[in-house]
């Protein structure tokens, strides 16, 4: 499955989210749920205790000035990459 998360970590309950995901699943964020990847915080530490693929939108990152303080494990992607990842997840979930 294919989540989406479009809040920042502080806005949401990032923990259950991430408890619903398998090994397998991607986590795309994008908008503000690109503060969660921020090298060094404490949201990192608990995205990378779950075996799931992670993606972030370069788009957001550079419209908020973060492409230099994010965390080097994320994969930042484009738009195309974004629409690939939906063609492999069918199921998808918005966070």
């Amino acid at each position: 499955m294919l989540y989406t998360l479009s809040h920042s970590p502080t806005q949401c309950d990032l923990s259950a989210l991430l408890r619903l995901m398998v090994e397998g699943d991607a986590l795309l964020l994008m908008q503000d749920g690109v503060l969660a990847g921020l090298a060094g915080s404490a949201y990192l530490e608990l995205l990378f205790s779950v075996p799931i693929s992670l993606y972030a939108l370069q788009d957001d990152l550079e419209a908020r000035g973060l492409v230099g303080c994010f965390s080097h494990k994320i994969t930042i992607i484009g738009y195309n990459h974004f629409v690939e990842l939906t063609e492999k997840h069918r199921r998808q979930m918005a966070w």
